[in-house]
């Protein structure tokens, strides 16, 4: 069933295909991520009171160009529906997991850091990596309070934000992506499991090493309890309803409406739409409602005891809003050079798909990237999504094995790989100790990247490609 949205989208917004992007519309794109990287180094309060500002300016430059130049508005709507899916699956486990205090009563050694590290890797697969990393940060935290390096906060990022969440749709959104096209459930758990027990070994004996180095606060008088407190189990309830509602999609659900776009132009549709696409509104207003009553009937006590502001949300999400729009004309060059199987000239190997969606995941957002290479193994292939996730050709396999991987193990190279990453970045920044000074110091983004990154975690997934996909 379908119901023409003319109050909603006048005809105006009817897609069209339209020419490619120009090259140099990347450049905003290059700009902001600049940025982003130099102005808290060199004017930190002038980033902070302006990148409002800057992101949503040069996001508005690259919409103008999409509307005035290329005439394709179809491709900004396709990216307003990701950002809400993005925003509102973010803002809701955040403001979930808000309110739960989880309290470890025992103290931060290699061994204890390095299986809460593994655990929350685990748990990633259950919950998600943004829920596994918003329960888990603060109590990470707390646990090693006196003893906080910026590795800590790479670390976590590395294994709970990132590389933990390989083996199910849950865990990560690129995986939730190919998951909602077509590829069945547990096909990531099949093709992704060697890679992830590899990396997560690798990186879990790396920490564990540097960690052992670390000298240990005095033992306070009390000692500690080796206990497990937690209090909120209600918004642990909400963040896991809210994970449920992940799957409330138009696509995958029949009954669930969406909104829905062909030849014919917009409508409300229940369903997939047959010859053309369906997006999601249902699962986005459901979200925001679960996020907000979980913040408004969250004791006080608890928000304060997790530190709760509102600050790391709002950064990222405005810092997102321009990174969507000015990625947008990289996504579409890369996708149009993939189709045919080639990109920028190289064949598309499985070790090509490999180190290119993770070279891609790095600086782009990592979900629409997985999706703009799954487009180049449809291109060499001939296969449709669905038939690819099911696919017993071994090269196939690898194919989307190799995509698959990189686009979750290599979103951890930089802050904006991932969402969650951005978002530990700015709770670590807003955490306090007891005298109210910063807890950690939290790394920049090139001091990420230079000091950590690049030394640490590239020669691993470079070992990881080598052993599964050259």
């Amino acid at each position: 069933m379908r119901i023409p949205l003319l109050c909603l989208l006048p005809a105006l917004l009817a897609a069209a295909d339209g020419p490619a992007p120009a090259v140099w519309s990347v450049a905003p794109f290059a700009l902001l991520l600049t940025l982003v990287a130099v102005m808290p180094l060199v004017a930190a309060h002038w980033w902070h009171r302006w990148y409002p500002a800057v992101a949503i300016g040069l996001g508005a430059l690259v919409a103008g160009y999409y509307l005035a130049v290329l005439g394709k508005p179809a491709s900004l709507i396709h990216v307003g529906f990701e950002y809400a899916g993005f925003i509102s699956l973010i803002g809701c486990l955040y403001l979930c997991s808000g309110g739960v205090v989880v309290g470890l009563g025992m103290r931060g050694t290699p061994a204890t850091n390095t299986g809460l590290l593994v655990f929350g890797a685990c748990l990633a697969n259950v919950i998600g990596t943004t829920g596994a990393s918003m329960l888990l940060i603060r109590p990470f935290l707390r646990l090693n309070q006196g003893r906080l390096r910026p590795y800590h906060v790479v670390f976590f990022i590395f294994l709970v934000s990132n590389i933990g969440g390989a083996l199910t749709p849950i865990g990560d959104p690129p995986l939730l992506l190919g998951f909602l096209r077509g590829i069945p459930f547990f096909r990531f758990t099949e093709l992704n499991l060697g890679p992830w027990l590899v990396a997560m070994a690798l990186l879990a004996t790396a920490f564990f090493a540097l960690d052992s180095r670390n000298p240990h606060p005095p033992e306070p008088a009390h000692g500690h309890g080796g206990t497990i407190a937690l209090r909120g189990g209600r918004n642990l309830l909400l963040l896991v309803v809210a994970l449920g509602c992940v799957f409330v999609d138009p696509n995958r659900v029949t009954w669930v409406p969406g909104i829905g776009h062909d030849a014919a132009g917009w409508g409300l549709t229940v369903g997939p739409l047959a010859g053309g696409e369906t997006f999601s509104f249902v699962r986005e207003l459901l979200l925001t409602g679960i996020g907000l009553y979980a913040w408004r009937t969250s004791p006080p006590e608890n928000l304060a005891a997790n530190g709760f502001t509102w600050g790391p949300l709002k950064e990222v999400g405005l810092l997102f809003i321009g990174i969507f729009l000015t990625m947008l004309p990289a996504l579409e060059l890369i996708r149009a050079d993939a189709a045919d199987g080639n990109l920028f000239g190289i064949p598309l190997t499985p070790l090509a798909f490999y180190l290119g969606t993770g070279l891609c995941s790095a600086i782009l957002d990592n979900a629409p990237t997985f999706i703009a290479f799954l487009a180049g193994i449809e291109g060499a292939t001939g296969l449709t999504v669905p038939q690819i996730g099911l696919s017993a050709d071994p090269k196939v396999a690898l194919d989307l094995a190799a995509c698959a991987c990189a686009s979750v193990f290599f979103g951890a190279m930089t802050y904006i790989g991932n969402g969650p990453n951005f978002m530990v970045k700015a709770i670590c920044e807003d955490a306090k100790d007891t005298q109210g000074r910063p807890a950690v110091e939290v790394p920049g983004f090139f001091g990420y990247i230079v000091r950590f990154a690049l030394p640490i975690l590239l020669p691993i997934l470079l070992v990881v490609g080598w052993i599964f996909f050259r």
